[in-house]
């Protein structure tokens, strides 16, 4: 496992090696002007010239692969790495996002042997075309944690009302953190019910905080909030969006922005599926507030759930393995020797 950081994993299984490599989007000194000034290929979308740390981090991932000669290389985002993986002759598997992804990068990225989508096929874009989602394996929720605290333990734990309504805002580490303001104005419209905001916030001078609005900052344990909650308020990031639907929580979306625009065109399709209400913006006065919590409400559990089953990861890895030994499997002797005929199937 190659990754920019060794310190956002659990403890890993033996058998599993991490490796840190320098970072892909941060250099420690600026570049010469001229350098800074090249363009990028359109089939690229991050691969500036004369960073140090990127000829390092490529030169350890070609050099590994060379040493293990691996049946499959799994990529998250970069269509570099995907593309890299391609040069070098060795298969890749590209990890599918939502978003506006129909770009040159994006397609040469996605024209490897297969693409992994961490979400239920019920989640797809509608415009995404048949070459793509035929060469797609859905394991919906891979990575999210399991749904283990029922909803009186986790208001025991908590020290909450077993009766009380209880609004959770979870706040990621993907931006600044989740607005005060917004949030200061749905707890003062709902004296009744009790909020807490899992993650940082960004606050503004004129917020001020009611008392029926608690700030937990970071927890090891989101999942002890949203088993408590009553209603789940957050942006569309892949790791809460999943740990939300597993818990089977009425949801508010209210996507951040993200490149490609990947948060709000998975919240959109939340939104057709049912699983969430969708506000592009945080609600502005109290009657938003209002309606968009009485939408949430109406959110049917069982067809969050259903998007989030718990088996995504053993369903991908086992897809994995027998992946891999398909592709590396030898012909038969009386076999005929043409290649098979997969136009289309591998790219546009």
């Amino acid at each position: 496992m190659f990754c920019a950081r060794d310190d956002i994993f659990p403890k890993l299984p033996a058998g599993v090696e991490l490796r840190r490599l320098p970072s892909l989007f941060e250099r420690a000194e600026p570049e010469p002007p001229a350098l800074a000034a090249a363009p990028t290929p359109p089939t690229l979308h991050c691969a500036p010239l004369g960073w140090p740390q990127v000829t390092t981090a490529m030169a350890a991932m070609l050099g590994w692969m060379a040493e293990a000669q691996p049946a499959l290389f799994v990529v998250h985002v970069s269509a570099e790495v995907a593309q890299l993986c391609r040069i070098a002759s060795v298969p890749c598997i590209m990890i599918l996002q939502h978003g506006d992804r129909d770009d040159a990068g994006h397609l040469a990225a996605y024209s490897g042997v297969r693409l992994l989508a961490p979400y239920a096929e019920a989640l797809e874009q509608p415009e995404r075309p048949g070459w793509l989602r035929s060469k797609t394996f859905y394991a919906p929720a891979i990575g999210a944690p399991p749904a283990v605290v029922g909803r009186d333990e986790a208001r025991g734990r908590l020290r909450l009302a077993p009766d009380a309504e209880v609004v959770v805002v979870l706040s990621g580490a993907g931006g600044e953190g989740a607005p005060l303001a917004p949030l200061c104005l749905g707890a003062r419209a709902t004296p009744g019910m009790r909020w807490l905001v899992v993650g940082p916030v960004a606050a503004e001078w004129h917020a001020t905080v009611p008392g029926n609005l608690g700030l937990v900052g970071w927890t090891a344990q989101p999942e002890v909030y949203l088993a408590a909650a009553d209603i789940v308020v957050a942006a569309a990031g892949n790791t809460a969006v999943h740990a939300i639907l597993r818990a089977g929580r009425p949801f508010l979306v209210i996507p951040e922005w993200r490149y490609y625009d990947e948060q709000r065109r998975k919240a959109q399709a939340l939104a057709r599926a049912g699983a969430a209400i969708l506000r592009d913006t945080w609600p502005a006065s109290p009657a938003a507030w209002d309606v968009a919590l009485a939408e949430a409400r109406g959110i049917d559990a069982d067809r969050q759930r259903a998007l989030a089953p718990p088996d995504a990861a053993a369903r991908a890895a086992i897809w994995l393995e027998e992946l891999g030994e398909e592709l590396w499997r030898p012909a038969p002797l009386d076999a005929p020797q043409d290649a098979p005929q997969l136009e289309g199937f591998f790219s546009p």
